[in-house]
Order: structure tokens, then sequence, then C-alpha cells
């Protein structure tokens, strides 16, 4: 590797030489003038440039890749509306504490808010959803900003971090070094949980006959999902998850319940609201979620999670811990390790357990398949460390109750709600480890959105699975507008959509037609069985619910 003690160079071969410093091997974009001398400096390099067909596609795909890496990861876009089209992936990620870094080209400095062409005020337009934004106005300042925004992105609460990059600053020479360390005197994140309250906890453990832990998705950092498990098996403790905790607990322990919340498992609600102590580790207890709690106030709370601001918004905490998760369940378990003897819930995991009978679907008849029954089959059929995106609606739903996830990861847009997430996220997740099963799964209103992605799949070999569930409308909407609306159904039809076995044809992919059982099976088995990027379709009936 080069010294780069003082060396002489642009800022944007310094910009690639920040990245390759932070181990960026592949990163997500598309070009355009104000971005171009950066665009130089990577051809020179040897970071994998995934070039995206929309700008949002490329927020998506970065966010995809830094979930299966737990790194941040990045994602460029050149200034004005190629900017501005990364907002919403940027607030996605936002939502879901997914660490990225953002960089973007901006207009020459001396003409910075004199509305010229393709000029937009992305550090502002972008502020409510980022951790923090640079404008690099001091080229001297790269180095310093690049590391920073990489520090501060990829710990504490994690989150996107924007760097905007005027023309004239990436193409001036600097004498470039990286630091080795970063110090913020402003951004100190909690580390270690405060030993206090430790204590607090293991006696509310030690006192209570109904623990519970909620797995939420801050599990999903560092060696969160393998000490929580550890806690749960040797105190005997039944766990439940939200939808971002998916896969945090193997489906097929016995601990396990399931997802709670309005769409959750019958098992999983009963379980939070029959607990005594409820052990909310790394989930902030977001409004679907909270219906399964039922404003419950005879319970005690032990809240743990690194974002002070989210411990007693949404369910008032008995015992806040804020801290890093792994090193918060370390702690406990050290705690774990002086008691006199082993802790046992049988009792109480008799009890649950006799909320586990659920109806299983059944296929439809032939022309239609069963949504719910079809997730359950392709379950049987994927590899165990398999990656299951699912996009946003009633495809959603139906796929995050009924995957099973042994050894799996289920990733989705939890808190923003993101429609044409799941194909680019999809594709993040299989640029960040190909040995891995990935598969998309959307509805024909999500596809739409997203599915000139498969274009960028091709290109760049990256062999995704897509699963298009149709039912020719935007199913969740209509079931609002059902239920609530007294079935006045305005802009849901999806009249007009094309046939996407065509589509997947005229991009050269192999594909699928499944509206039977049979059919449905061999789609499972075929895609299952591709080399290539893949397409089924799904046909299922149009009036079906997402209610199990």
């Amino acid at each position: 590797m080069l010294n780069l003690a003082s060396v002489r160079m642009t800022v944007a071969r310094a910009m690639t030489e920040c990245l390759k410093a932070e181990g960026i091997t592949d990163i997500f974009g598309y070009p355009g003038a104000a971005i171009c001398p950066f665009y130089d400096e990577l051809y020179k390099s040897d970071i994998r440039h995934i070039l995206v067909r929309h700008e949002v596609n490329a927020g998506h795909a970065a966010s995809g890749f830094a979930r299966i890496t737990g790194k941040p990861a990045v994602c460029v876009a050149t200034s004005g509306p190629g900017a501005l089209n990364l907002i919403t992936a940027i607030a996605t990620a936002y939502m879901d504490s997914v660490p990225m870094v953002i960089i973007t080209g901006q207009v020459d400095s001396e003409q910075i808010g004199r509305d010229v062409f393709q000029e937009a005020d992305i550090t502002g337009s972008a502020e409510p959803f980022v951790k923090h934004s640079y404008l690099l106005k001091k080229p001297q300042d790269t180095a310093d900003v690049f590391k920073k925004a990489f520090y501060i992105a990829g710990t504490g609460r994690r989150g996107p971090v924007l760097i905007d990059v005027p023309f004239d600053v990436q193409k001036a020479e600097i004498d470039f070094e990286y630091p080795e360390t970063v110090d913020i005197r402003s951004y100190r994140p909690s580390t270690k949980g405060n030993g206090y309250q430790i204590k607090r906890a293991i006696n509310v453990l030690k006192e209570s006959k109904k623990p519970l832990i909620c797995a939420g998705g801050g599990l999903f950092t560092g060696s969160g999902v393998q000490l929580m498990r550890e806690f749960s098996e040797r105190c005997d403790i039944p766990v439940v998850s939200t939808m971002m905790g998916l896969g945090a607990m193997p489906s097929d322990s016995p601990l396990y319940y399931g997802m709670i919340g309005m769409h959750g498992k019958k098992a999983a609600n009963i379980a939070v609201n029959s607990c005594d102590a409820l052990f909310l580790l790394g989930a902030r207890v977001g409004d679907r979620a909270m219906s399964a709690m039922e404003n419950r106030k005879d319970f005690t709370v032990v809240h743990i999670d690194i974002d002070p601001a989210e411990i007693g918004k949404n369910i008032e905490a008995n015992v806040p811990i804020v801290g890093d998760i792994t090193l918060v369940l370390e702690q406990l378990l050290e705690q774990v390790d002086n008691f006199d003897e082993p802790l046992t819930h049988s009792d109480w995991r008799q009890e649950l357990d006799k909320n586990r009978v659920e109806k299983d679907p059944k296929p439809e008849a032939d022309g239609y398949v069963n949504p719910k029954w079809f997730i359950q089959t392709l379950d049987k059929y994927l590899p165990e460390r398999s990656v299951v995106v699912a996009d946003v609606g009633q495809n959603q739903i139906w796929t995050a109750a009924n995957i099973s996830l042994k050894d799996g990861r289920f990733l989705t847009s939890g808190g923003m709600g993101t429609m044409g997430y799941s194909v680019p996220a999809a594709i993040g997740a299989k640029t960040a480890d190909p040995s891995l099963e990935v598969v998309a799964v959307c509805g024909d209103g999500s596809f739409q959105m997203e599915f000139n992605e498969i274009a960028t799949a091709i290109q760049h070999g990256i062999n995704i699975k897509i699963i298009v569930i149709r039912n020719r409308f935007l199913g969740m909407v209509r079931e609002v507008q059902e239920k609530s609306y007294d079935s006045r159904l305005i802009a849901v039809s999806l009249d007009g959509s094309p046939d996407f076995c065509k589509i997947a044809e005229a991009y050269g992919i192999p594909h699928k037609l499944a509206d039977s059982e049979q059919s449905a099976i061999e789609g499972i088995e075929a895609l299952i069985k591709s080399d290539k990027p893949f397409l089924l379709e799904v046909a299922v009936p149009e009036h079906e619910k997402t209610i199990l």
C-alpha cells in the first residue's frame, strides 16, 4: 500500500485514498459532471463502482451492503437532482440506523447560493435525516472530514453521514495524510452500561417469574445477536422480536415465540401482555410493535439502547440502560456467571407454548396462490444462510409473518416504510457477501418502482432472485380504504401494469409464473437452482388480506 504521509495529490484522489483507508471495496452510484473529478480517480483505483439506474437505489444498495457487513457503506451522486434523489434513501437509512457515508458533488464554491445549473442545498435538504453533514469548503480538511464521517456513521446509534464536495475543491491539490485516530469533542457515544443499572436489571431478572426478551434491530451490531442468544439460553428467557429484529433468534429455537405487533404472531403478542419483566434489547418500540403492549403499566421494563432519546420515548422504562448492546450484554452475562444456581422458567414457557398453534394456510384454487402458503413453502427450500429482503406493503407483512430464518437475515424498510427498497437492497446485500442466497420479495406496485435495477444486477454479475407478488392492486392501501373508508377505492388499481415475465424476458433473465400450487413449487425450485438473476411472478387473489 502506498505510504500516504504528506503525499501531494488532488482532493479527488484523496477521496479515493480515504475510502481505501476505510476498507471500502465497493460503492454504489450514478455520475454527473459535478462529481466527475472523483470518478476519474475511481477509474484509476481498485474500488469497484456499481452503476445503479436511479440515484435513490444507490442509497438502498448501500443500505443492504451495510446491513450485511455491519460497517458503513458508500453511495455517490452528482449535484442538484442527483443528490436530491438520494434523500429518500438517506431518510430510510436514518430511521433504521444503517451506517452509510454519502458523497455528493456540488457546484463550484464561488457559485454556491447563486442558483446556477444543477445547484441544490443538499446538506440543508438532508439535515433532518443525517447524523451529521459536511460541506467540504477547505481542501486541506478532506482527510479529517472523511475520517470523522466514517467514525460518526459507524459508532453510537449508527446512521448516514453526508459529505458534499464542490467541483473546484475536488480539483484542488493538497498534502494528504490520513489520520489514524479521530477525536470529536462534542461526540462521545456511550459504550458500557451504568454499573448500578446493570445490577438493577439483574435484580429484576432474579425476581421475575415471567421474564421476556424483545429483540430489536439494534442487536445486529457487533456480537449483539450471539450474546442475546446466550443470555436467553443461560437464563431460560423466552424471546419475541420486532420486525427489524427478525433473525436475531433462530426460528426453530424452543425459546422463540415470533414477531410482535399488529401483524405479529398470536403467541408473541400474548407473551408481551403476560410477562412481568420485559427486556427490550436494541428496539425503539415503534407504533406497529406498540399495539402488542396495550398500554401496560403492570410490568417492569428494562430498556437497553445506544440512543438515550429512544429510551422511554414510546414506552416507560423502569430500568434504562444506555450503552453499546454488545458491551451491555457482556456486563449482564458477567453477573449471570455469579448466580448460585441457573434460572429456570419452565412453567412460564409451558404457558406460552399453549399459544403456538396457528392455522396453516392452504394453497388457493388454480389461477392463484395463497401468499402465506407461498412464503412458508419458499422458506422450506431456502438455504439456512439466506437473506430475504422484503419491500413494503402486503408483501412485507406476508413475508415477515411466514419466513423462519434459521440462520439468515431479514431486511426491510422498517421505520420509513419505503417502497422500492427490496431489489436495490438485495443487490447491496449480495455484493457484500456473494456466498449468500439473496431473495427480494416485492409487490407489483413496488416492483414497478425498481425493476430498472435488474440491469444493474446483470451488468455487474450480481445474482439476486426476485419474487413479485402480483394482485393488481396497492394491496395495503386498498385494505385501509376498505376498512376505514367504506370501501371507497381510489388510486389503488394497478391496471395497465406490464407482463412481468415479459419484463424479465426483455432483460434476458430466466423467469416463471406461479399461479397454482404445482407451478409455485416448480418456480421456487427453479429460482433456487438458477445461477443467474431470476424472476418469479406469483399470482395471488386480489382480496387476500394481511391478517393471519
